[in-house]
C-alpha cells in the first residue's frame, strides 16, 4: 500500500515537473515571439487623421446674395459656393471704365496735337530752307549790284553814262541791299519760329507722357474694380466637402471673415506621435498598418513619409525651459507623418481628427 502510494506521488511529481517545464517553455516562446513582434511592429495610440482645411473667406465687404451649398455637401474645384451682392462693384467698374475712356480720348487729342505740331515744324523747316536760299540769292544780287555801282561810278566820272543811269544803278544797289536785310530778317524769324514750335512739340510730348501715366492709373483702378467685382463670386479652391458653414443669405460680411471650410478628403494623412525611444529603426518608406477606432476590424495601409525635425514639445506655444529650474526627464514624443497608400480609402471614409492606431513594420536588425 505504501509502495503504491509512493509510486503515485513520484508519478505526480514527474507530471508536475513536466507541466512546469512545458509552461515555462511555452512562456519563454511566447515572450520571445512577443519581443520579436514588438521589435518589428512599432505602434502607438497617440495618432489621428490630418489633412488640408481650406478656410473660405471674402476679399471684399458686402451682403450675401446667394448661397449655393450646404453643410457636408461635396463640391468640385471651381464650383460656386456663394455670391455677394455685386451692384456696388458693378457701379465702380462702370465709373472706372468711363474714367479710362475719358483719359484715352484726351490722349487721342494730344497725339493729334503732337502730329499737327510736328507737321507745322516740318513746314517751318521747309520755309527756313526757302528763306536761306532767298538770302543766298539776294546776297548774290548784292555782290552784282556792288560791282555795277562801282562800274557806274567810274563811267559817270568819265561822263560815259548819264546821271540818270547812274542814279538808277545806285537805286538798284540800295534796293538789293534792303532785300538782303529783309531776307536775313526773314531767315531769323523763321529760325525763331522753329525753336518756338520745337518747344510746343516738347510740351505736347510731356503732356502725352503725363497723360500716359494718368491712363495707367485709371487702368489700375479699373483692374482693381474688376477684381473686386470678380470677388463677389466665391468658388471652391479644391475638390472636397463643405463644413463649418457659418453664413446665411443677407449677412453683412467683412474682409477675411471665415464663412465656411472646404476639406479635400482625397488628400489626408496620419500624424502619429511616437515616443522617442520607439523611433530608432523607423525610416521613411516603411510600410504601415493602420487601424481606426471608428471602423473596427478594418485595416488601412500606408507608408512612413517623414519624421518631424523636433519633438512636439519644442514646437508648442510654451516650449519647456529645462535650464530654469528642477529638471525632470520625460520621454518626448516626435510626430511621424504617414501617407495612405493609393486606393486604401477609395470611398474617403476617413475624416480629419479620427483616432488612429498605426503600426510601422520595421526590419529586425
Amino acid at each position: 500500500m505504501d509502495e503504491t502510494k509512493a509510486a503515485n506521488n513520484k508519478k505526480r511529481k514527474k507530471i508536475a515537473i513536466i507541466v512546469f517545464v512545458a509552461i515555462a517553455l511555452i512562456g519563454a516562446i511566447t515572450i520571445y515571439f512577443y519581443l520579436r513582434y514588438k521589435a518589428t511592429h512599432i505602434t502607438t495610440d497617440d495618432a489621428f487623421v490630418d489633412g488640408r482645411i481650406h478656410t473660405i473667406a471674402s476679399k471684399i465687404v458686402g451682403t450675401v446674395k446667394v448661397i449655393y451649398v450646404k453643410d457636408n455637401q461635396s463640391v468640385k474645384k471651381g464650383d460656386l459656393l456663394l455670391e455677394i451682392d455685386p451692384v456696388d462693384y458693378e457701379v465702380r467698374v462702370k465709373e472706372a471704365t468711363s474714367g479710362l475712356s475719358a483719359e484715352n480720348a484726351r490722349l487721342s487729342e494730344l497725339e493729334a496735337k503732337i502730329e499737327a505740331s510736328k507737321k507745322q515744324l516740318s513746314e517751318l523747316h521747309t520755309a527756313m530752307e526757302v528763306a536761306r536760299a532767298n538770302l543766298e540769292l539776294q546776297e548774290a544780287n548784292l555782290k552784282q549790284a556792288e560791282i555795277d555801282i562801282k562800274r557806274a561810278e567810274n563811267l559817270y566820272k568819265k561822263d560815259a553814262i548819264s546821271k540818270e543811269k547812274y542814279e538808277k544803278t545806285m537805286t538798284a544797289y540800295h534796293v538789293t541791299l534792303a532785300q538782303v536785310k529783309a531776307a536775313k530778317e526773314q531767315l531769323k524769324l523763321t529760325e525763331m519760329a522753329i525753336e518756338t514750335q520745337k518747344a510746343v512739340v516738347r510740351q505736347s510730348e510731356a503732356a502725352k507722357n503725363s497723360q500716359l501715366s494718368a491712363i495707367k492709373e485709371k487702368e489700375a483702378k479699373l483692374k482693381a474694380a474688376q477684381l473686386n467685382y470678380g470677388y463677389t463670386k466665391i468658388t471652391a479652391p479644391s475638390d472636397g466637402y463643405v463644413t463649418k458653414k457659418s453664413v446665411e443669405i443677407g449677412n453683412q460680411i467683412q474682409v477675411g471673415q471665415p464663412l465656411m471650410a472646404v476639406v479635400p478628403l482625397s488628400d489626408t494623412w496620419i500624424i502619429a506621435n511616437y515616443k522617442e525611444t520607439q523611433l530608432e529603426k523607423v525610416r521613411p518608406g516603411q510600410k504601415v498598418k493602420i487601424k481606426v477606432d471608428t471602423y473596427s476590424g478594418k485595416i488601412f495601409k500606408g507608408t512612413v513619409d517623414s519624421i518631424m525635425a523636433g519633438t512636439g514639445a519644442v514646437f508648442s506655444l510654451f516650449p519647456p525651459e529645462n535650464a530654469t529650474g528642477s529638471y525632470v526627464k520625460v520621454v518626448q514624443r516626435i510626430p511621424v507623418k504617414i501617407v495612405l497608400e493609393k486606393g486604401t480609402d477609395p470611398e474617403h471614409i476617413l475624416r480629419i481628427g479620427m483616432s488612429i492606431v498605426p503600426t510601422i513594420l520595421v526590419k529586425d536588425e
